[in-house]
């Protein structure tokens, strides 16, 4: 009975089988002709785009070799999963245009426009968007040239074209990568966004800002104003006549160190050198470093004569090296800007419009004593301090004379110690000792004291420091370069004020008193205070003045040097780790 009712069961079950079966096949047909159309175009372009990353070389680019730039190209397209981002899109016309406007308009963050292929890019651009679908290598090519390009250019707009430690400029090094510009690109394609990206990754440093508009305004002027050199013998003394008044009053006019109402006609054979000009002459001297007095002198005659095209260069590579910097920290700050000889002691770096302290200082000597750029944490005073000579200065100033005048160190109220900072007497075998380097030179706390009253310190591998001088007359010369490389500051009392506000007893009263103590006295701080020594011979003060001074140093002709280069900038060699923290927005830092 069972045996003959199975039959139709077993064939009903097959026919539903084969039913389900055909079903199965027509649906794998279907996903292979799907796949037959879809895959080879994904396959095609992810293809091409990997093997043009792989290479980490590209024929469109002058700059052929990308390898620094790899990591963040591939994190690009792996976040479009190694499709087009450019072209083949509703988009393409509007996101590319956008970029090569980007590009274009490189010289206004002080970039170089050529070093971003804008040219070729521009000529193949309405090509590449008339591309066919299945041109992959093509598309591709395109592509990957305009990401790299514009990877590039970011780079540099953020963290500059030269690792400043390849220049010694002992910066700190950021702890880790805080900006995805792979992120940063893609969004800003997904949102036709692309012309606001440079607002997104410069520096939020007021002074990068001022000194940006400043770059506009001087480069403009540099492109209107005709040629001007003014000659002068000796010395042009406010009163005197001068053949050239007219064109120095025009010069000043364009500078915007003279009012329009105070220009001297051309019509006038030997002009007077004005009121008013004089004031304009001043305004420029301050401005350039000089001694502000009017008087036309060889310093104050080189300076109007250097070509504003120069101009324009010092404030491009100002603009360089503040990219350099790291995310400064909130708070105060201490900076000194060496080739200016000023330091400002700056309340909240935020906010540079409330209790600036600013001083004139000394720093080390331009030919063998040149004060480092560092930064460091400021953690200690020290009123009435010992002076520890220096092994240099002993053995090269010192010792010589104590070999002819045995009372040379009583003279400068110094003596000779023992390695356990014992006093020892100074005979023969003293100096001996110290000429094998066993012993050492110190000079007591007082009024002659080469450190003043009080020294600042901040530990770093220069063993530099701030500190007090008995030379006061040496603030009042325009150019300051006189140390053995520590900063001498015009007024220390003002500095450790600033230092040890709101901590505890230690009011402008007691701080005079440590000063005049016979005692050597060790003042911590409660909250370290950063300190950065800087190098830009163009800097806008807190009062809005673009000021240019002389390379004591010659860096700016070494930085000229090492931009010629024109080589990417390993991420390797600027982060201490190259992690990558999420974009957060950031209040700006500002340096006055």
């Amino acid at each position: 009975m069972f045996s003959q009712g199975s039959r139709p069961l077993t064939q009903h079950a097959n026919f539903f089988a084969a039913k389900w079966l055909i079903f199965f096949l027509a649906i794998l047909s279907y996903q292979l002709s799907f796949a037959e159309v879809a895959t080879p175009q994904e396959s095609g372009i992810s293809k091409e785009i990997n093997t043009i990353i792989t290479a980490r070389q590209h024929p469109y680019l002058k700059q052929a070799n990308f390898s620094n730039r790899t990591e963040d190209l591939d994190g690009l397209y792996k976040s479009a999963n190694y499709q087009l981002l450019w072209l083949g899109n509703a988009h393409s016309a509007k996101n590319t245009a956008a970029a090569l406007d980007l590009l274009a308009n490189a010289a206004t963050q002080g970039l170089i426009q050529t070093n971003y292929d804008v040219a070729m890019l521009r000529e193949k651009y309405k090509p590449a968007l008339a591309l066919a679908p299945n041109a992959y290598k093509e598309l591709a090519l395109y592509d990957t040239a305009l990401s790299v390009a514009v990877l590039r250019f970011l780079h540099d707009l953020h963290y500059g074209r030269v690792n400043p430690h390849g220049i010694n400029f002992k910066l700190q090094l950021r702890e880790k990568k805080s900006i995805d510009l792979p992120t940063l690109i893609k969004d800003s394609l997904s949102l036709s966004t692309i012309s606001q990206l440079p607002l997104l990754v410069e520096p939020k440093l007021h002074q990068y800002q001022k000194l940006k508009s400043a770059l506009v305004a001087y480069r403009l002027i540099a492109e209107k104003s005709t040629a001007f050199t003014l000659f002068v013998k000796g010395k042009l003394r406010p009163g005197e006549h001068h053949p050239q008044l007219a064109g120095l009053s025009n010069f000043l006019v364009n500078l915007g160190d003279l009012p329009k109402s105070s220009i001297i006609s051309s019509t006038e054979k030997n002009p007077k050198y004005t009121p008013e000009l004089v004031e304009g002459v001043k305004k420029f001297q301050l401005r350039h470093g000089l001694s502000a007095d009017g008087t036309i002198g060889p310093g104050t005659a080189a300076a109007i004569n250097e070509p504003l095209t120069q101009r324009v260069t010092q404030i491009e590579l100002a603009m360089e090296r503040l990219r350099w910097l790291p995310e400064l920290s909130v708070g105060r700050s201490i900076i000194v800007n060496i080739p200016a000889f000023q330091l400002w002691a700056i309340d909240d770096i935020n906010n540079i419009d409330v209790n600036i302290t600013n001083m004139r200082v000394v720093v080390g000597k331009a030919l063998k004593n040149q004060t480092p750029v560092l930064m460091a944490q400021m953690s200690y005073i020290e009123f009435m301090p010992y002076w520890n000579v220096p092994k240099n200065i002993l053995k090269d100033e010192i010792l010589p004379k104590l070999t002819h005048k045995p009372g040379y160190l009583s003279s400068q109220n110094m003596e000779v110690v023992s390695n356990s900072g014992k006093p020892v007497p100074v005979n023969s075998d003293s100096i001996e000792k110290l000429k094998q380097g066993v012993f050492r030179v110190r000079q007591r706390p007082g009024n002659r004291n080469s450190l003043g009253k009080v020294k600042f310190i901040f530990p770093n591998k220069d063993d530099v420091y701030l500190h007090d001088t008995p030379a006061n007359s040496l603030f009042s010369r325009s150019r300051r370069d006189f140390s053995h490389g520590c900063v001498r500051v015009e007024n220390p009392t003002a500095l450790a004020e600033f230092a040890l506000k709101n901590q505890g007893k230690w009011n402008a009263e007691a701080i005079k008193k440590a000063m005049r103590s016979p005692t050597t006295r060790r003042v911590d701080l409660q909250n370290p205070i950063p300190v950065l020594f800087f190098y830009t011979t163009t800097f806008v003060d807190q009062n809005n003045n673009l000021a240019f001074y002389q390379d004591i140093y010659g860096h700016d002709t070494v930085l000229q040097e090492a931009l010629k280069k024109n080589d990417d900038l390993s991420d390797q060699s600027i982060f201490v780790s190259t992690s990558v923290e999420p974009l957060l927005p950031a209040a700006p830092n500002k340096i006055p």
